[in-house]
């Protein structure tokens, strides 16, 4: 297109139902991105600087530095999902405390695999989400792993595997406070955090965001761990990580899509922060030991710490 300009090209790759428009001076090109394309490698934007033809206050690229936009199309590559078509072998555990990301997790490992994931427990508005395995028995075998929120050794050691996540406890807590209190995408009001109900919650919760991933370190066999924040900030590798241990051959092409799709349409949107740290003193002092208590069991497995983020606050 000789006048080009990014309008031009992302309406040109939405027609022809791409999810990327990438604009190449006058050229534009649509596509997926894929493993000679996967957009991980970005360059300094001053390289793409040239100003369009049609539009001169936007930058169009040049044949060697491509701008890349999204289009409005989704990638469909990993939209497909299906059950196992024959009874699974192992039963895999996705395991993790309240808040921790398990959902979201789900979600990417559903994309990722193109297979269904169970659950310990039947949430009727995850079915309706479109988490078909909801509703099968977590021992069916159907799926390609389980989740589950379950500590204690006899619940642990019914499971061949597990994938342990394992999230700031700072952050798991408050997201499990607002599930409890708001829903899976909701809030808890603001009477909520300020009355009896939030430090009751902390005083009952906190223990237990240890001694699970202590628990599922004792008694798991062949666990991975996965940090959630790992998991956001590097999706691809970790993704390729949790998929491995399931057993699954995954082309990277599809792994490419999924980051395209990463959040699904259960994740609490980031919006609503609340104005002030609802954590006390003696709570944050209490939190701190957990931390530590969790940490040393990593190490003492020859495992990666917790992330530097979860202390100090």
């Amino acid at each position: 297109m000789p006048n080009m300009s990014v309008d031009k090209c992302v309406d040109l790759c939405t027609e022809k139902e791409y999810p990327l428009a990438a604009l190449a001076g006058t050229a534009c090109h649509c596509g997926f991105p894929t493993t000679r394309f996967p957009l991980h490698e970005r360059e300094d934007e001053q390289l793409c600087a040239q100003k369009c033809s049609a539009e001169e206050f936007e930058s169009c690229g040049t044949p060697s530095y491509f701008i890349v936009y999204q289009t409005q199309v989704q990638d469909n590559r990993c939209m497909d999902r299906r059950f196992l078509p024959a009874k699974s072998k192992q039963l895999i555990a996705l395991a993790s405390f309240p808040g921790a990301g398990n959902t979201w997790a789900r979600h990417l490992i559903e994309l990722a695999t193109g297979f269904y994931t169970g659950s310990y427990y039947f949430d009727g508005s995850l079915y309706n989400k479109g988490f078909k395995g909801e509703r099968d028995h977590w021992r069916s075998g159907r799926t390609i792993c389980i989740k589950t929120h379950e500590s204690g050794q006899k619940e642990i050691e019914a499971f061949d595997a597990a994938i342990l996540l394992i999230r700031n406890p700072y952050k798991a807590l408050m997201a499990e406070f607002n599930r409890k209190y708001g829903g899976h995408i909701g809030f808890a009001s603001h009477a909520h955090w300020k009355g009896e109900e939030w430090p009751e919650f902390v005083r009952n919760y906190a223990p237990w965001w240890a001694t699970h991933t202590l628990d599922w370190l004792k008694f798991g066999k062949k666990v991975l761990v996965v940090h959630f924040e790992d998991l956001k900030q590097d999706l691809f590798v970790q993704l390729g990580r949790m998929v491995s241990l399931l057993g699954v051959a995954v082309r990277e092409d599809r792994l490419l899509c999924v980051e395209s799709q990463k959040d699904g349409n259960f994740k609490r949107s980031g919006l609503r922060k609340l104005e002030y740290d609802p954590y006390t003193a003696d709570m944050q002092k209490t939190i701190s030991a957990y931390i530590k208590m969790v940490d040393a069991a990593l190490r003492g497995r020859n495992l990666t710490g917790v992330p530097d983020a979860y202390y100090p606050r």
